[in-house]
């Protein structure tokens, strides 16, 4: 063999701790974080439709699991108004102008409610029951 040859050998026992610490480091960052990817996913949200007109206030559904709600508003009367939600959690929309639709997003815990329309004098308002919590959206496709 010749001299040349022993020198690219030499070169390349020098090049080996180098390789190898960045291999190691590129597996220590592939690791990632500590936090379980199975860690269990949120119930998915839900659509509460809600209508308020002269006479009423009605809920549909007005049983459901707690977790992220999202209320549909219509309002049908001839004044504006906001839907207000009493019980173990409070929460109202902005204003509703008549014909228009509005929206609520809120996280409801587990209890009575009352929905009633500020603004719509005489609307008798609606009750609704929030459960114990959703199942989980673990195993459902392209949900949260």
């Amino acid at each position: 063999m010749g001299a040349g040859a022993w020198r690219g050998s030499r070169r390349g026992r020098r090049a080996w701790p180098a390789v190898a610490a960045l291999l190691v480091t590129a597996l220590l960052a592939g690791c990632g974080s500590s936090e379980s990817i199975e860690a269990p996913r949120p119930a998915p949200p839900i659509e509460v439709a809600a209508k308020i007109d002269a006479k009423r206030v009605a809920i549909s559904p007005n049983n459901f699991g707690a977790g992220l709600v999202t209320f549909s508003v219509a309002n049908s009367s001839d004044a504006a108004v906001r839907l207000e939600l009493s019980g173990p959690k409070r929460a109202s929309t902005g204003e509703i102008k008549p014909g228009q639709p509005g929206y609520l997003k809120v996280e409801l815990p587990e209890g009575d409610y009352q929905a009633s329309a500020a603004g719509a004098a005489g609307a008798e308002p609606a009750s609704f029951t929030v459960a114990k919590g959703r199942p989980s959206s673990d195993d459902k496709l392209l949900l949260p």
